[in-house]
């Protein structure tokens, strides 16, 4: 493949959670736009903070923090949501910051499943500027139940 015919693949954008750095890639990244206030959703995965209201669409925000057991926290004025898709729908990621988009070499790249075959969430591990950036999964980051079970919650929070 040419330099003129790269893959969105070959971009993540880099997000933080305190201190690491996380990544999704870019394909599945729709917007960044600042954190707003979540309403609640009853009855929804433990993973599901809330709803939010984004250009009209109402849509889950995932609290990834619990997903990686890394400790809670507030939200706080400068946080940020990473609309993203999902094979199935699409959410809102809360994060503390987005550092950017940055484009892999492949000498950057490791497959997840060589680096850490424990890793069920990630598509991959990369090494930029000297930090290493897990690339996340996000269509792992919902069980089959937890999205059943989003789904109802959905649902009835519609009515």
């Amino acid at each position: 493949m040419n330099e003129n015919q790269r893959s969105p693949r070959d971009f993540i954008v880099v997000f933080t959670l305190d201190e690491p750095r996380y990544a999704l890639y870019l394909s599945a990244v729709e917007r960044v736009v600042r954190a707003v206030e979540i309403t609640p959703l009853p009855k929804a995965p433990e993973i599901v903070s809330g709803v939010i209201n984004a250009q009209g669409r109402v849509l889950p925000v995932l609290d990834i923090r619990k997903r990686f057991r890394l400790p809670a926290r507030e939200m706080k004025p400068d946080d940020r949501f990473i609309i993203a898709r999902t094979s199935r729908r699409h959410v809102a990621l809360a994060v503390d910051s987005v550092v950017g988009v940055h484009e892999l070499t492949e000498r950057e790249l490791v497959n997840a499943k060589q680096a850490l075959p424990f890793a069920q969430y990630l598509k991959g591990v990369a090494k930029v500027e000297d930090n290493l950036v897990l690339i996340h999964d996000l269509d792992q980051f919902l069980s089959l139940d937890e999205e059943g079970v989003l789904v109802t919650a959905l649902a009835k929070g519609a009515k």
